[in-house]
């Protein structure tokens, strides 16, 4: 389900917006924001958030800056691990409380050293 909604989203992005020229009142994207809740989140979940960003996407609510929120655990051990190959950043994770992250994409890839790719 996942992979089918993700498939629709990006056929969405790369010939259907031609149409609407681009007229979301979000940033990111009504379908930019759904496709990072489907990579970060479960599906029901998921759809869920993007069915409610996308019916607030109108001319009665103002619009703005509206990241997804993700609840995610990380490792606490990742400075201890051993050597591996540099991992490429293609998102940040920003704290909002003590279990939820906003999910911001990076616009250039980010090698684990802080390098850009």
């Amino acid at each position: 389900m996942k992979s089918l909604a993700l498939f629709l989203i990006k056929l969405y992005q790369r010939f259907f917006t031609l149409i609407g020229y681009g007229s979301c009142r979000y940033y990111p994207t009504c379908s930019q924001y759904a496709k990072e809740q489907l990579l970060h989140n479960g599906f029901l979940k998921a759809l869920f958030y993007s069915v409610i960003r996308i019916l607030k996407c109108n001319q009665l609510f103002d619009g703005g800056i509206d990241y997804p929120v993700v609840e995610k655990l990380f490792s606490s051990s990742f400075v201890l691990l051993p050597k591996q190959t540099p991992k490429t950043i293609h998102f940040w994770f920003i704290p909002k409380d003590k279990q939820s992250f906003y999910v911001v994409k990076a616009f250039k890839p980010f090698d684990i050293k802080g390098n850009s790719c």
